[in-house]
């Protein structure tokens, strides 16, 4: 299992000129994580409004590459926003496969797009359902362009519309593609009042990467900056352990699917994210170690046990005779 950080994270910087993408991958690279998964909308200055310009800029993309490399970091993801379902999706779906484009170049196997916009929300079932075989169809597309690079594509758990373990799952069966997964948000499923611990085992055997973060969360509002889910539950990005989500469990559900490729930390808090960055990595990985400590132990007790089962109906056996 490797551990690593989406620039994401560090939008707070990015945003303000503080740090660049290099300076990212240069923090990294100092740091306990071992890579990078790249999120276009972290490049944009507005962290809501994705106006990146990656797929035209072939000598930052050689630079991001080459200064990776160095580092020793591994670009582990490349996560792009889109809205394949809208009046412009043509546009959208051609700036999804400009962007396989560059995951290729940039020698990143892992690829996340999204099929609608954030706050796309159906009025009902009967909606949804209308607008699956569009989905289907365009992540179908999708998947099947990226496998000429080996890229394995996803969607992620991610807005109100393509959310809900049960509705990424189903996606997953549908689009019925070997390369064709989720990127698992352990937190995301709060968005639309899914349970992430029953969401997150569930959905854990189809990940190609894990999104970790964690959320505080109220019920009742507690003031400016916070989400509002349709259930009437407030969010708010937190440290990584230090939120409200039960991440023993959640990561126990992961460790139990026998996960074992990247973690990404995605840190969206207010906090200072030099400062919460390092202690969300030193977090994940002691939840992640007592985790496996635990799975290892249970799996030793069951083996013991049936090893004194097995033996005690040899020695009945002996006894018979």
């Amino acid at each position: 299992m490797q551990f690593g950080f989406s620039s994401y994270s560090f939008y707070q910087h990015l945003r303000t000129g503080r740090m660049s993408l290099f300076d990212v991958i240069d923090w990294i690279g100092a740091s306990d994580a071992t890579h990078m998964e790249i999120a276009t909308v972290s490049l944009s200055p507005e962290i809501s409004n994705d106006t990146s310009t990656l797929d035209q800029d072939p000598a930052f993309v050689q630079q991001v590459k080459t200064r990776a490399a160095d580092q020793g970091v591994t670009l582990s993801n490349l996560v792009v926003p889109a809205d394949l379902l809208g009046e412009d999706a043509p546009r959208h779906l051609a700036r999804v496969k400009r962007h396989l484009d560059v995951a290729a170049e940039l020698g990143i196997t892992l690829f996340r797009h999204d099929v609608t916009r954030w706050a796309h929300r159906a009025k009902d079932i009967a909606e949804f359902e209308a607008l699956m075989p569009r989905m289907v169809e365009v992540c179908r597309d999708i998947a099947r362009y990226a496998a000429q690079y080996g890229i394995t594509t996803s969607v992620e758990n991610h807005g109100l519309l393509m959310n809900g373990g049960e509705r990424v799952r189903r996606l997953i069966h549908l689009v019925d593609e070997p390369n064709f997964r989720t990127t698992l948000d352990v937190g995301n499923f709060m968005s639309v009042d899914d349970n992430p611990v029953v969401a997150v085992a569930e959905n854990a055997p189809y990940a190609s990467i894990v999104h970790l973060k964690d959320f505080y969360v109220r019920r009742q509002y507690p003031g400016e900056g916070w989400h509002h889910t349709p259930g009437g539950v407030y969010l708010l990005g937190s440290i990584v352990g230090y939120g409200d989500l039960d991440m023993r469990r959640i990561v126990q559900g992961i460790v139990a699917a026998d996960y074992d490729g990247f973690i990404s930390i995605e840190f969206e808090g207010i906090e200072e994210c030099l400062m919460a960055n390092p202690i969300g990595l030193a977090n994940a990985k002691r939840l992640f170690a007592e985790a496996q400590a635990e799975a290892a132990a249970t799996a030793g007790a069951a083996a013991g046990t049936g090893v004194a089962a097995s033996a005690g109906a040899v020695a009945g056996a002996g006894a018979a005779k």
